[in-house]
């Protein structure tokens, strides 16, 4: 089949040749035609098989020929997505295959400012690309309304599932009409999709799994590196500078401070690269994420908040800095090389802590990641000893000179004399200070037969003249 073939619009069939697309993907194939015919969709894929616009497409279509148009604050077709990378990506794809209609679209997220988003929605908008929590955001404040809506995708439903946006999923739901088209995109089905597409989707609706051809794990190369903890940043700053040929590389670290540290270390040697996480602002994260696709930068550290999502081609290799607690997580990481039917490579770090996510990971992929060369290893420096939290342990703090050379002359550590002679060359105040400190105990015996000081006739004890006329002040006037 060919895409020509498709009862589709001349405009977007013009589009879909700009885009260079000539013969559609299994799903694409599957789910295109039960959704021109109005069908629920329920659709079991992982990413990189062209889901975007097996949805996208039947959408743009029924919207072309529906006749209607959209009112003020309304929204016609919403795509609930989990990320803000994966959001931008989806809204660029419906801006492409509509590019020769008249069909508005727009992206909302949180992490920027909400004032642009409000303006485009205050006109109303035909396709609605979002995160929940800036969407529901925006519903609070009245800004736009989903009484209208007539077409609902959930997307990387699994995902939203893992990230915690189950409870604001079924927020938006609530306020849908009743009557809709919808579908649901997940890339596995556990028991609480199972649960969460029964609730959104219409009884008997169409269901289409579809892998790959070739899986990824098939396709790509895969490099195991047994190494201490401490010793990673320094296998990967080895590894990229010994191997010109990694012209595109993807390293996921498991915390947002480890992926921050290796881009310090990254710099330091000379690597041209950048991180991208939750703590990163949108802008730079999409600063990042364009020199990257732009090979401005060499390498892109990231968190698992771009293992999806990300749609980058011709990434050359991915580093796992960190192996992932969730299996899974790793089939979707090394996802993001050997795209399009090309190669890549994948290259894992275990220390010992991480024993058991390996075995994990092989019992899932069902093979053995070979070992990579340990030749390396043996020529490779050590990195300074980290803490817990991946940064570098402080030194411990330098002992004054006065103990070392308390020690040098062969008093105890931390001796008053050896303190003392450290100081400056003034070892007679601390030597005052201690001998003052040693007679303190005969000088408050001394004290204690020390005559009172006699008094004044009046009563008084000598004094400065302050006291005395403070006295004068406050005295009784009987004694005056």
């Amino acid at each position: 089949m060919k895409f020509e073939e498709l009862p589709l619009e001349t405009s977007l069939q013009r589009a879909i040749k700009a885009v260079g697309y000539e013969t559609p993907t299994p799903i694409q194939e599957k789910a295109i035609p039960p959704l021109l015919e109005g069908h629920d969709l329920l659709g079991i894929a992982q990413t990189g098989t062209g889901k975007t616009a097996a949805f996208a497409l039947p959408i743009l279509q029924q919207l072309l020929v529906s006749g209607k148009v959209r009112e003020p604050k309304c929204v016609r077709a919403l795509v609930l997505l989990p990320t803000r990378e994966l959001a931008i990506q989806v809204e660029d794809c419906f801006q492409k295959y509509g590019q020769y209609t008249s069909i508005s679209t727009a992206c909302v997220f949180g992490g920027v400012s909400d004032v642009p988003q409000k303006k485009a929605l205050l006109r109303g908008v035909d396709v609605l690309v979002a995160t929940p929590g800036r969407l529901l955001d925006l519903i609070n404040q009245k800004v736009v309304s989903l009484r209208k809506l007539e077409f609902f995708v959930l997307d990387e439903a699994d995902r939203m599932l893992d990230m915690g946006f189950i409870h604001d999923i079924r927020k938006v739901v609530a306020m849908l009409p009743p009557v809709r088209q919808n579908l649901f995109f997940s890339a596995t089905m556990p028991a609480d999709i199972t649960k969460l597409a029964a609730q959104i989707l219409r009884p008997h609706p169409i269901r289409i799994e579809v892998t790959p051809a070739s899986t990824p794990i098939e396709r790509i190369t895969q490099t195991l590196y047994r190494i201490e903890k401490k010793r990673k940043g320094a296998l990967l700053r080895a590894l990229l500078m010994q191997n010109p040929d990694m012209t595109k590389v993807l390293v996921f670290s498991r915390t947002k401070h480890g992926a921050n540290h290796i881009v310090e270390a990254l710099e330091k040697a000379g690597i041209t690269c950048a991180a991208i996480h939750g703590n990163k602002s949108q802008t730079r994260r999409q600063e990042a994420l364009g020199n990257f696709k732009c090979e401005i930068i060499r390498v892109l550290v990231a968190t698992d908040i771009a293992a999806r999502g990300i749609d980058v081609d011709d990434v050359s290799h991915v580093f796992n800095f960190d192996l992932p607690e969730v299996p899974e997580t790793y089939v979707h990481r090394i996802g993001r090389t050997a795209r399009a039917g090309k190669g890549g490579s994948a290259v894992a770090f275990c220390c010992d802590e991480e024993l058991d996510e390996l075995k994990a990971i092989e019992r899932l992929i069902r093979t053995r990641i070979p070992e990579g060369d340990p030749a390396i290893l043996a020529n490779l420096p050590a990195d300074a000893p980290r803490g817990p939290q991946g940064r570098p342990q402080s030194r411990p703090p330098s002992r004054p000179q006065g103990r070392a050379q308390g020690r040098s002359q062969g008093r105890p550590q931390g001796s008053p004399q050896g303190r003392a002679q450290g100081r400056n060359g003034a070892p007679e105040r601390r030597e005052r200070s201690v001998s003052s400190s040693s007679e303190q105990p005969q000088q408050q015996q001394n004290s204690e037969q020390r005559p009172a000081t006699p008094k004044t006739a009046s009563g008084e004890r000598p004094g400065s003249r302050a006291r005395k006329r403070f006295w004068d002040k406050f005295r009784p006037k009987s004694e005056g």
